[in-house]
């Protein structure tokens, strides 16, 4: 029997929504309608401890938008989560009271464990199936992370569920706004973020044993942007970077080149979003070092996670 599930995921960078019809017996998801907007929910939370009222402006206008798509499209059931900002702000109440009034269902403020898990279910359900385990060169156990905007999740499994998880501080927007820099950034300042993000993954490393795993999946916008620019595609299609394999060479050529250009020249890149251009050098440099600090040959990049992990949720 096929569910139509609606399932949103809103992080410190972006609101994002997954309409799909899912079949629980065949263990088949099939996306009907995936959107994504830049909201920026998380701006400035590191500093002030609170979700400014144009986060939550522009948040609240994305939703109503996907509430409406949501009622167009018939959807049975409904799940919206949120991570990072919202778990660290003062003023989360606010968020959820006026989320509500919009969509109908308050958000789930979820832990970075429970971030973690729906990102590894998402990530990681379809492996199997695909053959990519057996004959990919991408075998269990995975170690899968999620590059959002306000945390980095880490979670170790295989087919017989998940053995670790953590959430560590070092998501783009975070590193971002705690590491001002000049245009291009300097090696000074490069050296600096490096620094606070091996701080960060040798505490990972220590809740969860990341060098059992055999296979690196990255999840989110950094990582698919890496993907995209590492294959040169001209703009961004999602049908080739999904399930594509990087090299950890090529991720750190796409790092430092990034790293080194002005922001007008990472704004010309054909396969960039817009509203990623000031945080992609972090992100990218998060990747780079979790497979640098943790001996990754590279990274299988999924453009299925957090989204679908909600979707498969919801019918279980």
């Amino acid at each position: 029997m096929t569910v139509r599930v609606a399932a949103i995921d809103c992080g410190t960078n972006s609101i994002r929504l997954l309409v799909a019809d899912v079949d629980a017996e065949r263990a088949v998801l099939t996306d009907v309608a995936r959107e994504m907007r830049i909201v920026r929910l998380g701006e400035g939370v590191d500093r002030t401890g609170r979700l400014s009222g144009a986060a939550l402006d522009r948040t609240i206008a994305a939703l109503r938008e996907y509430a409406d798509l949501i009622g167009r499209l018939s959807s049975a059931a409904v799940r919206m989560v949120a991570t990072s900002a919202t778990r660290d702000a003062e003023n989360t109440q606010e968020f959820m009271d006026r989320v509500k009034d919009v969509l109908g269902v308050a958000p789930e403020v979820i832990t970075g464990d429970e971030e973690a898990a729906l990102s590894f279910s998402g990530a990681t359900r379809e492996l199997a199936g695909t053959g990519l385990a057996r004959v990919g060169g991408c075998p269990p156990p995975y170690l899968v992370t999620d590059i959002g905007g306000g945390s980095t999740e880490f979670v170790l499994g295989g087919p017989g569920g998940v053995s670790g998880t953590r959430s560590v501080d070092i998501g783009c927007v975070r590193m971002t706004e705690r590491h001002p820099h000049t245009d291009p950034a300097t090696a000074a300042e490069v050296a600096a973020a490096t620094a606070d993000i091996d701080g960060a993954l040798a505490v990972a490393a220590a809740s969860v044993p990341v060098r059992q795993a055999r296979t690196l999946v990255g999840l989110a916008g950094s990582v698919t942007t890496v993907a995209a620019i590492a294959l040169g595609l001209e703009r961004y299609d999602s049908a080739r970077i999904h399930h594509s394999r990087i090299p950890a060479a090529q991720v750190h050529e796409v790092t430092c080149g990034l790293l080194g250009q002005t922001r007008a020249q990472r704004a010309a890149i054909g396969a960039m979003h817009p509203g990623r251009v000031d945080d992609i050098g972090a992100g990218a440099l998060v990747l780079d070092r979790i497979i640098a600090r943790f001996g990754f040959t590279g990274v299988l990049v999924s453009e299925h996670d957090i989204l679908d992990g909600i979707a498969w949720s919801l019918v279980r």
